[in-house]
């Protein structure tokens, strides 16, 4: 027999409780996650603590405090949100972690959650030296997260962001604005490198669409909640990755670095291109799908990929 929600206001009454019920019921509800945490404990978690305003690294000691009937009443409120609108949950709090930051987010941007944060937190190492790093591109900005990210990274650097969506980049600057770092955080409106100057990138990093149509039309509802251009990659999922390889070359310093990330369109990627040593990277804190390439090899292999559009 279900829990009425009078029910759950009397007998539940501590953080702890909130946390361990909100996870049953999405448990029961068969809400799917990857938008930041991959669990149904760890999404109550995140919802109920930010719904009651404490952080969410908050010590192990306050979890057996006890919640107010109005704020009982707001966890309720918002664990329902979730279950019965399926979006990320990051659209209901308006907020999202990513590189150790706190970005804004809503549904006209997709939620930060790339593995590419790990590598920035690295500095690219080994494959940069920070101090010679003074221009990076980050391409599909998005809610700009990636570049915002480099610009704590290299202090020193130059980031442009490029997005082709007008209402990415309004969320973009938002959080630029937030940040603080109108200064160091160019924004461009352009379909990939159509509209950027003629310049020469230390670091060129992109997230791109790269999922394929059939995969995308059976996507669960959180990520079809999300923009779809943010998705669609074409028949192959690498329509745009394969531009981006194109035209990088012209855009890549002598000793530059290309990473992208193409997720699970990897595979297809990789057998498009037998000969080409991609690079894949690992990551500690889970993630994949994300390749490297020099400029050397980007310049090498630029007829191959020229041929493949």
């Amino acid at each position: 027999m279900k829990t009425t929600p009078s029910e759950v206001l009397t007998t539940l009454s501590s953080l702890r409780d909130y946390i361990r019920w909100a996870a049953s019921r999405f448990t029961e509800a068969n809400v799917s996650f990857g938008h930041g945490t991959t669990t149904a404990l760890d999404e109550a978690a995140a919802l109920v603590l930010h719904t009651l305003y404490q952080p969410y690294n908050l010590a192990d000691a306050y979890l057996n405090s006890v919640l107010t009937l109005t704020e009982r009443q707001a966890v309720i409120d918002m664990i329902d949100r979730r279950i019965n609108e399926r979006v990320p949950a990051a659209y209901l709090t308006h907020e999202a972690i990513f590189a150790g930051l706190s970005f804004y987010v809503d549904e006209r941007v997709l939620v930060p959650r790339s593995p590419i944060a790990e590598l920035i937190e690295q500095r690219f190492s080994p494959w940069v030296e920070e101090e010679q790093v003074t221009r990076i591109l980050d391409l599909c900005t998005g809610s700009a997260c990636i570049a915002i990210a480099c610009a704590y990274a290299f202090a020193n650097a130059d980031v442009d962001a490029v997005d082709l969506s007008a209402d990415a980049l309004d969320v973009a600057r938002i959080n630029i604005a937030k940040h603080q770092l109108d200064d160091a955080v160019t924004l461009y409106q352009s379909d990939l490198f159509n509209e950027l100057p003629s310049t020469r990138y230390d670091v060129i990093v992109s997230n791109p669409p790269y999922v394929s149509l059939g995969e995308w039309a059976k996507l669960p509802a959180e990520f079809r909640a999300e923009p779809d251009m943010g998705f669609k990659g074409g028949d192959s999922g690498l329509d745009l990755v394969l531009r981006i390889l194109v035209d990088a070359d012209n855009y890549l310093a002598e000793q530059g670095i290309l990473i992208i990330e193409v997720g699970s369109s990897a595979e297809t990627l990789q057998n498009a291109f037998p000969d080409v040593p991609f690079y894949w990277l690992n990551f500690e804190l889970g993630g994949d799908g994300v390749f490297l390439l020099t400029a050397e090899q980007v310049r090498l292999y630029n007829t191959l990929f020229l041929a493949a559009l």
